[in-house]
């Protein structure tokens, strides 16, 4: 047993041996006793970003604090879990980081957990090369991830790219930053667990925050992956605002008989850290699972799992 080990072990003892009640106080003790200052950082994120609960002192209002009390007093043993599962040390060192910080507001271990080598998504420690990849992007934004990947495997690593993004600006600037690579197909739909007409609601902050909501104005077509796309695809990524787990849903044939490579955010939810590598789990045995982060060290964001598929299973 190493020192990641044993802290990660140490947490997790303690936070299984407090009620509800006490887990609560603790955790709220520790945000009080931060900086005026970075707690007020803390409460404009969660306004601007509303995935996680909202938090306000001054009208003594802590659901962000009471969904990750939930998270600890459900899922320890999803989250003991995902920790024997992760190949690394990198991502264990992470998870333990993601936790620590969640509890007591750690920022030096959050801070000297994240990714600096590589860009987003496409890590060469895990995914080395790639080679007539079908690759499909949900959440393609302005194309920043697809231009990575080109960046690090070349235009000649791909047979074909599939690009989904669901707002009318962007959208234009997606087509244009791809305009002149071969075989970029370009969607503006939404990617789901059913094929209906959805909203989307806008963000104030930017579009890559819009967010799929089930009543508003902003209508969109919405597709399952099996559905809107017949071929193998060899490579999947997402980072679409909390639409993660249906968008999983909705690719189950994929992930059952392609087997893709998956790169997927893990952040928009306290649940989806452990919940997604469930899902994939179930839906196919055999993947090999790593976290990794590009997001800051105050609170954890920008988590993503590389979930690989052992092909020796098949064997």
């Amino acid at each position: 047993m190493n020192h990641i080990d044993q802290k990660f072990y140490k947490l997790i003892r303690h936070l299984n041996k407090q009620t509800k009640e006490e887990l609560f106080h603790q955790m709220k003790d520790h945000y009080l006793g931060l900086s005026k200052e970075l707690k007020q950082s803390f409460e404009d994120y969660f306004e601007k970003f509303p995935y996680w609960g909202t938090l306000k002192e001054d009208q003594n209002e802590f659901e962000h604090i009471k969904q990750k009390v939930d998270t600890f007093t459900n899922h320890l043993e999803d989250l003991f879990w995902l920790y024997h599962r992760l190949e690394d040390y990198r991502s264990k060192q992470l998870l333990f980081a993601i936790l620590n910080n969640w509890y007591q507001y750690d920022f030096s271990t959050l801070h000297d957990s994240l990714e600096y080598n590589y860009h987003p998504y496409f890590d060469l420690d895990i995914i080395p090369m790639a080679e007539k990849e079908v690759l499909v992007d949900l959440g393609a934004y302005t194309g920043d991830n697809i231009l990575d990947y080109l960046d690090l495997y070349g235009s000649e690593s791909y047979q074909k790219i599939y690009a989904y993004d669901i707002t009318d600006e962007t959208f234009k600037q997606l087509k244009k930053n791809l305009a002149f690579y071969p075989n970029i197909i370009c969607k503006k739909k939404a990617v789901l667990d059913e094929n209906k007409m959805v909203s989307f609601k806008e963000s104030n902050v930017d579009a890559s925050a819009n967010m799929i909501e089930e009543e508003g104005t902003n209508k969109i077509e919405a597709v399952t992956l099996d559905h809107d796309i017949q071929e193998p695809i060899s490579m999947l990524k997402m980072d679409i605002e909390g639409s993660e787990q249906r968008a999983l849903i909705g690719a189950r044939k994929h992930i059952k008989n392609d087997a893709p490579k998956l790169l997927l955010s893990v952040y928009h939810s306290f649940e989806d850290l452990w919940k997604i590598p469930k899902m994939i789990e179930e839906m196919k045995p055999g993947y090999h699972f790593y976290l990794r982060s590009h997001g800051g060290y105050i609170f954890p964001t920008e988590i993503t799992l590389l979930a690989i598929y052992d092909k020796k299973t098949d064997e």
